[in-house]
């Protein structure tokens, strides 16, 4: 089978404390992150033995706060990016921990979801930290939530960026009609396909990835078919891909977030990402 894996483990800290993120400025406590680094190893250890069952994986991990700061993570990567079986490994980050490790990184598998957050990095060295991976030819896209009080820094970043370098805007959903015409218009020259990723996309019974070869592992092997859907599939351990897949519709009346609606079928993602959906990096002309 050809899947796709999203990974959230016991992790819930994070060493920024962004206004709009609920998991900001968490503490996990020791109990916790020994926790979620046996989640981890265990998770590597079962994507190391899907060689043998015939399995091609693409791997997110997308941890409730920063991962790259703890080194099972990094760990994590180094080696599922140097599996023959293992197509894409990617992780959310805000880029803030050192990045010396990403020497023993394989840059045709590896890539990163960066998000930038202004008031907790200087541009200036967020750019060199992308800068240090552009030199290593490692894929990456670079984002930012579009709130009203971050136009200035988004402008400043696009600028500060190679040009080939994707920047993409999560667009501000906690307030209704949050954006004018001339909001939508400037983050559109900023990502060209922040209004497609603006909208919320109704979803309800309709065709999905999600469940059939698109999972969301939780630590402890549990898996949904979304993250939004909150009913359990299966276990990743005890049960197998082979197990817990089934094509079925969707069961949320709608669906807001990248990291769902880009594997619903019929819509226009596939040829704007290509192949490098999971990493969030499209197609620029």
């Amino acid at each position: 089978m050809k899947a796709t894996i999203y990974f959230r483990g016991s992790l819930s800290s994070c060493n920024y404390d962004c206004p709009y993120c609920p998991f900001s400025k968490n503490t996990d406590s020791q109990e916790t992150l020994a926790k979620d680094r046996l989640q981890v190893q265990a998770f590597v250890d079962w994507v190391r033995n899907q060689e043998d069952r015939g399995h091609q994986l693409s791997v997110f991990f997308n941890p409730y706060g920063e991962g790259l700061t703890h080194r099972w993570y990094r760990e994590a990567l180094a080696q599922l990016s140097h599996m023959h079986h293992v197509d894409k490994v990617a992780i959310q980050t805000n880029l803030s921990a050192k990045l010396d490790w990403t020497c023993e990184l394989n840059p045709v598998t590896a890539a990163f979801w960066v998000t930038y957050h202004p008031g907790q990095t200087e541009e200036e060295r967020f750019v060199r930290q992308c800068g240090k991976l552009y030199e290593q030819k490692i894929p990456f896209s670079v984002g930012c939530v579009g709130v009203k009080s971050a136009f200035n820094s988004i402008s400043s970043l696009r600028k500060a960026l190679p040009e080939d370098v994707y920047m993409w805007v999560n667009a501000y959903k906690d307030k209704q009609d949050y954006y004018s015409a001339e909001d939508t218009a400037f983050l559109s020259r900023m990502d060209p396909f922040f209004a497609l990723n603006a909208k919320d996309y109704d979803s309800m019974g309709k065709p999905c990835r999600a469940g059939y070869n698109v999972f969301y592992v939780q630590g402890d092997g549990r898996v949904k078919r979304c993250y939004k859907d909150r009913q359990v599939i299966g276990n990743l351990y005890k049960h197998g891909l082979e197990g817990i897949s089934k094509e079925s519709p969707c069961r949320m009346k709608q669906c807001d977030c990248y990291i769902g609606y880009i594997h619903m079928e019929g819509q226009p993602f596939d040829p704007i990402y290509g192949d490098r959906a999971l990493e969030r990096i499209a197609i620029l002309s």
